[in-house]
């Protein structure tokens, strides 16, 4: 989450002057409002607020929020129906943590993970361990700290010690959380470059750059700069030849954040999951392709052993014995509700339907822009729902930023950012059709791109962008 600090922000003086707008009607005309100044912006007011009031000033600011069912930047689910809601409702003032206390939302967990763990092919799913997290972050998280844990314990003899820092290896491509736990944790990122028109791992490059010090290489089921899928298999065939000459044994984590739950219904064929002897672990986003509101995420280990039992809490919490592994510690019940009603609505042929539905949004879609002429797709959004698109050569008077810039004019938010190092030179659009993007939707969005362009067309040239100014990309 942003850091924001407690210091003015710029226009504050401004805000000290005109503080916070309120309608009359809950104010000065409200014989019962008991408001008689607007309240201030950056510290609590002298007193309470009436409700109605209250929650008029919160609604009118957000507001300005853009609209979420057109937001083609996030990942994030933002529909569901409403009965899905009304569960949340009710679990709302449930703490996850406290087992004993609702030991039927603690129930509903434990069928959440034996499900994944049976969905994705784990050689004895009663025997997998998994848990429930607030997104694939914090899974991705506990995945490297049992990674690190596993590999400290077969090097105790020489760790810690100056030559042996664990590494973790990657593609340049992974999401930033796989960066923060290289950090926090003090792991050497190595990096397998993008090179060309490959914009994902290497499996022989990933290899080579193992040693014994490397705690494990992610693979990621659908990377979120251009939608597509990493070979998983391809990287554990890698890795079974470098143990065959080196004798390094090194495991695999599969960043399945979005893949996890599109491949078992739409690519039931491609092997990527437990299948593999050396996929340790998997994590994915219960609120993104797991069709939940946020935040929810899941961690699974194929066995016991793959999750140092040391790590484990086990806490005499309310009277219980709670064994736990997390970092967070309390957190709602709601999403974990909303999932076991996902998976329970649903079942293999209803998430089948739905996401075969995105990836049909997403290939006709980006067709239709491929037709323009005007753009040049790098993915067509057929393995994750997802695409990524550039400028067609020869096309000098605007760029991605323009279109991204003139979109957002009707609502629509559509990231443009430049590839890693080693490409930084391709900026590209990115297009997420998630549930509830529908064909209609996407016409809507064709219209307004069309109509767009021959003003784009007549430009003198790209407007530029500021270097300090973020694009809209989210993972």
């Amino acid at each position: 989450m942003a850091l924001h600090r407690g210091e003015e922000a710029p226009g504050a003086r401004t805000a000290r002057r005109r503080r916070l707008a309120v309608n009359p009607f809950y104010g000065d005309a409200d014989p019962v409002g008991g408001m008689a100044a607007e309240p201030p912006r950056h510290r609590l007011p002298d007193g309470p607020t009436a409700p109605h009031a209250a929650y008029q000033i919160v609604h009118d600011e957000l507001m300005l929020d853009g609209n979420a069912r057109l937001n083609l930047a996030t990942f994030v689910t933002t529909w569901m129906e409403p009965q899905a809601a009304a569960l949340m409702a009710d679990c709302r003032d449930k703490n996850m943590i406290d087992k004993d206390e609702y030991p039927r939302t603690a129930e509903l967990e434990r069928r959440c993970v034996a499900m994944l763990a049976d969905l994705w092919h784990a050689p004895d799913p009663s025997a997998a361990v998994g848990c429930s997290t607030t997104g694939s972050s914090e899974a991705c998280m506990l995945a490297g700290l049992a990674f690190k844990r596993r590999w400290a314990t077969r090097n105790a003899h020489r760790y810690p010690s100056a030559e042996a820092r664990p590494n973790l290896v990657m593609g340049a491509n992974v999401q930033v959380c796989w960066e923060k736990f290289c950090n926090f944790w003090e792991v050497e990122a190595r990096q397998v470059p993008l090179a060309g028109d490959r914009f994902h791992i290497d499996p022989v490059a990933a290899a080579a750059l193992c040693d014994e010090n490397t705690i494990g290489v992610v693979a990621v089921m659908g990377s979120t700069f251009d939608g597509s899928y990493e070979p998983v298999a391809d990287v554990c065939a890698a890795l079974d030849e470098l143990q065959e000459r080196t004798g390094l044994d090194v495991p695999v984590h599969v960043d399945g954040a979005s893949g996890a739950m599109i491949a078992p219904f739409l690519d039931p064929g491609l092997v990527w999951d437990f299948r593999l002897p050396r996929v340790a672990s998997i994590n994915t986003s219960g609120h993104k392709y797991g069709l939940v509101y946020p935040g929810v995420g899941w961690a699974l280990w194929r066995d016991r052993p793959s999750l140092p039992e040391e790590l484990v809490f086990r806490v005499n919490y309310l009277g219980g014995d709670m064994p736990t592994f997390a970092l967070n510690f309390s957190r709602p019940g709601a999403q974990v509700a909303a999932q076991y009603y996902t998976f329970l609505r649903l079942g293999r042929e209803g998430y089948r339907a739905v996401q075969q539905n995105g990836r049909d949004v997403a290939c006709r879609l980006s067709g239709l822009i491929e037709e323009t002429g005007d753009f040049r797709l790098l993915t067509r959004g057929d393995e994750l729902p997802v695409f990524a698109f550039t400028v067609a050569d020869g096309i000098d008077a605007y760029d991605v930023f323009d279109v991204s810039r003139r979109l957002r004019e009707r609502g629509w938010l559509v990231p443009a950012y430049t590839f890693p190092p080693d490409r930084e030179d391709l900026s590209v659009l990115r297009v997420v059709c998630r549930n509830g993007f529908s064909h209609d939707l996407a016409d809507l969005f064709m219209d307004d791109l069309r109509s767009l362009l021959p003003e784009l067309r007549r430009q003198p040239g790209p407007l530029g962008r500021p270097e300090t100014v973020a694009t809209a990309f989210h993972h």
